[in-house]
């Protein structure tokens, strides 16, 4: 299975052979650790729990998780450390068992991936920072309509506005998917991953790596 949960540290740039600088956005992969698997027989799906950052205890020993979580990361026999981040990968074929450790190392160089993640909050935004609107004309007696979106409806048919109309609101904090990024370096002894491009999210931000489903030729 190649998929993994990360971390986004930031962005920088290599060179690659012919001198050419790389934009390449740099991600924490992993540690991860299989959490629970899921199958068609018994849940209806087939998939991959996964979790990821290790939560150190408390200072008298017990736990940061609640009773539930805790359960649920040692059922079994199961002799996992406390993890902050659980998300599942839908998959066809199960690769992996429950309890095993995943690495950076599960993707190559080469490989294209899609990465998941959650798009930095702009907060309240007007039309022209959020669907690209044009300014309306700064002269001929205008005062106060140079950022004004306009026109939104008629007034007679059909009386209304219409749903979907683009309008201010707020922007930012989707969940947004890019797809067909290029893994440029792995480092498996330190657990980072080199894409080429930029991901969704601020620094810090969780991202979701699994193998791309439109690879380019």
């Amino acid at each position: 299975m190649k998929g993994i949960i990360g971390k986004k540290v930031g962005m920088t740039q290599i060179f690659g052979d012919d001198g050419q600088a790389i934009p390449v956005t740099v991600i924490q992969a992993g540690p991860c650790y299989v959490t629970q698997i899921r199958t068609a027989e018994k849940d209806g799906y087939t998939a991959v729990q996964l979790g990821f950052e290790e939560l150190p205890p408390k200072r008298n020993g017990s736990s940061r998780l609640n009773k539930p979580k805790v359960g649920h990361l040692k059922r079994n026999g199961l002799d996992m450390p406390d993890l902050r981040y659980l998300r599942e990968f839908r998959t066809k074929e199960v690769d992996v068992e429950e309890g095993q450790r995943l690495t950076a190392d599960v993707f190559e160089q080469g490989d294209r991936i899609d990465v998941v993640g959650t798009s930095k909050g702009r907060g309240f935004a007007g039309t022209i920072k959020r669907h690209n609107f044009n300014r309306q004309k700064k002269t001929h007696g205008q005062s106060d309509r140079e950022r004004a979106p306009g026109s939104i409806g008629a007034t007679s048919t059909p009386g209304r506005v219409l749903k979907g109309t683009r309008m201010g609101g707020r922007m930012g904090g989707d969940r947004v998917t890019v797809q067909n990024l290029e893994v440029v370096v792995v480092d498996a002894d330190k657990n980072l991953l080199a894409v080429r491009g930029s991901v969704p999210g601020s620094k810090g931000g969780i991202l979701l790596i699994k193998e791309s489903r439109k690879n380019r030729r």
